[in-house]
């Protein structure tokens, strides 16, 4: 996750794709100086990622974000800094007595 969110071309595709809607790789392309295939392969490291997915509409691939593993990940740092906030304080009580 954090490997796929890491490329500033990737984190941009995902908040292209922040407002709910779907794309196609054209549409996400529009506007980019990479060409479709880069704009492809970035799509499917997010994809295997979990990130993003993928919906067939005729013969075009829609994209489309996928909030939870952010929202999963988003979590589990909040879980971890709040452990490191106790840690912390116990270390600061400690050093202030």
């Amino acid at each position: 996750m954090f490997a796929a969110l890491g490329d500033p071309t990737r984190l941009a595709l995902v908040a292209r794709l922040c407002d709910g809607s779907r794309r196609s790789i054209a549409q996400l392309s529009d506007g980019q100086s990479l060409t479709r295939q880069a704009i492809s392969k970035h799509l499917r490291v997010l994809e295997s990622a979990r990130v993003v997915r993928s919906e067939r509409a005729g013969r075009e691939s829609l994209f489309v974000l996928n909030p939870q593993p952010i929202e999963d990940i988003r979590n589990y740092i909040k879980l971890v800094s709040s452990q490191w906030d106790a840690t912390l304080s116990r270390l600061k009580a400690f050093v202030e007595k």
